[in-house]
């Protein structure tokens, strides 16, 4: 098993090729493309890595059937091909997923039109399966007729039903274990990882950038870190960074907010369902199956500012739950039924507006009379995070360096060293050595919070109640007195509160 520690003293001692800043997808695939090219990097996140968006997505690993409708064929190939990537890598921790859309022959949402944009999806991606395992390779799409769709939903709106747009795309279930997956492999060639670390500012030689200065929020001790290289991978952050550091680029993060939904209600189906709700201007939601449960998404909304907690609107949640039920008529899905609100920002086309960017943005600070070796990115999709990372360190470093790349493999483990138990897991019940498992990753895989392992380091934290009537449990497993338990365990609840778990909200904190 990998082992990654905290240790910044040593950090302190070396001088970097690059300083990364951020430890979401972005951050972490910067530093394992970086590593893969022999460029030592310190990676910084203020917060727990993968903490903020990354944690909050659908768990589906696009492959960009509707980019084709806007005939974005670039975009297009490049999701295909980053879907691969995922699938290749983790044959166990992704998995392809079928996909139905219900079709009523209204606008481009025709039996026809599907045809041939599936043939066209599936032409275009012919070499999606090349060198993938053959449980995770992508079929063919077609349209099925409404009699199975009716099979596989028999609650979908039936009023001129004409049939189904079959496709299959990629899943991501657990997208923060692969996160620490791809982490702990970087951290094994070259990358030298420090969560719970805020940077604070930069450091410069003249108009040269020297470093960081940075701030341990455990401790509340200031650091300086060397590097003539610092790559801004914040997210959401990344703006508000770069007009810090140097000046506002407004393109950089222009701020919505996008909301996924688990409720506690069995799944539907083994089939992810596309719906449309039947009324004027209605926008397309997806309701996956995961874990067994229904987690439905995703609500776009406008946003104006910078929040370290999003969440929707009550009347987004509301509108959308309606939806959910025109769409279904029978679903009858309520609000009281909410498990967890998963929501984060992402970059909008346009100020004010719900509709997300397009491209990613790199922004080289000396071009615009900034800093020499700043620089700050945005990205719009976990599934293109790697490719993003390709394209900035080719920004910064010789083509040399770029390409002489190494390939790092990542290791193949069970699902109780990945850290994956099952939704309503019963510790009395596993006969496994769990106990050892989370010991080792509290000790090597930089836990710092019960939240930590709970939710970023294990799946444990996916059921709120689940997770919570362990927490006692587990909390024997660090070395904190009664009152750091009950602190570490308030700390989670009024996180599940916070993310809309209903039992919390409305028992008034109990359980």
């Amino acid at each position: 098993m990998t082992k990654i520690r905290k240790s910044i003293e040593s950090a302190l001692k070396k001088e970097y090729d690059a300083i990364i800043i951020g430890g979401g997808y972005y951050g972490v695939m910067l530093a394992y493309e970086a590593a893969r090219r022999g460029i030592k990097t310190l990676l910084l996140e203020k917060n727990d890595f993968g903490s903020a968006t990354s944690f909050n997505s659908l768990r589906i690993i696009h492959g960009g059937l509707r980019y084709l409708q806007s005939l974005d064929l670039h975009r297009f190939k490049e999701s295909v091909a980053e879907r691969k990537w995922f699938l290749k890598n983790f044959p166990k921790l992704t998995e392809p997923i079928a996909c139905i859309m219900p079709l009523y022959n209204k606008g481009v949402k025709r039996t026809s039109i599907l045809k041939i944009a599936l043939k066209l999806n599936d032409t275009l991606s012919f070499s999606r399966n090349k060198n993938v395992n053959n449980e995770n390779r992508i079929n063919s799409g077609k349209v099925v007729p409404a009699n199975e769709v009716r099979k596989l939903f028999p609650d979908i709106y039936l009023n001129g039903l004409a049939g189904g747009a079959l496709w299959y795309d990629g899943s991501i279930p657990d997208s923060q274990i692969v996160l620490m997956e791809i982490l702990k492999t970087s951290a094994n060639n070259g990358c030298t990882p420090i969560n719970y670390m805020e940077v604070k500012d930069i450091l410069k030689n003249g108009d040269k950038i020297s470093g960081v200065v940075a701030l341990d929020s455990e401790s509340g001790n200031e650091y300086k870190f060397k590097s003539n290289i610092v790559i801004n991978a914040t997210g959401p952050w990344s703006r508000t960074l770069a007009q810090y550091f140097h000046k506002d680029f407004k393109n950089l993060f222009k701020y919505s907010i996008a909301t996924n939904v688990l409720f506690d209600r069995k799944q539907l189906s083994s089939y992810a369902l596309a719906v449309t709700p039947p009324k004027k201007d209605a926008r397309t939601y997806f309701i996956r199956p995961w874990k067994g449960k229904f987690l439905a998404g995703t609500i776009h909304e406008p946003w104006n500012k910078l929040s370290e907690f999003p969440m929707p609107t009550e009347k987004s949640l509301s509108d959308f739950i309606d939806d959910l039920n025109l769409s279904l008529p029978n679903l009858n899905l309520k609000r009281s039924e909410i498990l967890q609100i998963y929501s984060g920002l992402l970059p909008a086309k346009y100020e004010g507006d719900d509709e997300l960017a397009v491209r990613e943005v790199i922004i080289n600070h000396k071009k615009y009379g900034g800093p020499d070796g700043l620089y700050s990115l945005s990205g719009v999709k976990l599934t293109t995070s790697r490719l993003v990372a390709e394209k900035v360190l080719s920004a910064i470093f010789d083509k040399n360096i770029i390409n002489s790349v190494k390939k790092l493999t990542f290791p193949v483990s069970s699902d109780l060293e990945y850290g994956r138990f099952d939704f309503d897991w019963n510790p009395e019940k596993d006969k496994r050595n769990w106990q050892d498992v989370l010991k080792y990753k509290i000790e090597n895989e930089y836990v710092v919070h019960l939240s930590d392992l709970l939710l970023r380091r294990t799946t444990i934290g996916d059921n709120p109640g689940n997770a919570l009537n362990v927490a006692r449990e587990i909390c024997k497993l660090f070395e904190w007195n009664s009152e750091e338990e009950l602190a570490e365990i308030e700390k989670l609840k009024d996180y599940y509160k916070k993310r809309g778990y209903q039992k919390l909200i409305n028992k008034e904190g109990k359980v």
